[in-house]
């Protein structure tokens, strides 16, 4: 790892991901730890998962990564649901 991790890796890396045109993602939380930047969340999708992996090691490809991105299973629902 050549790039420093301090705060201002973590606001690019942040920044990175809720201003970025097709993510706009606010879900993820990252963590400094002394061997790497560390990315938890959740996302609606592998594929979103896959693309922030991309955009984060492309931005930053000298920092050593964690990813910690879980999907969430969330679908449409299969049948109405009755209110009484």
């Amino acid at each position: 790892m050549n790039q420093t991790l301090d705060e201002y890796t973590e606001a690019e890396v942040q920044r990175l991901l809720t201003e970025h045109p097709s993510l706009g993602e606010q879900g993820i939380t990252l963590t400094r730890r002394e061997h790497c930047l560390t990315l938890t969340g959740e996302v609606e999708s592998a594929e979103r998962r896959d693309e922030i992996v991309r955009l984060v090691n492309e931005a930053l490809p000298d920092v050593d990564l964690c990813w910690d991105i879980g999907i969430i299973r969330a679908g449409a629902p299969t049948e109405h649901e009755e209110l009484t």
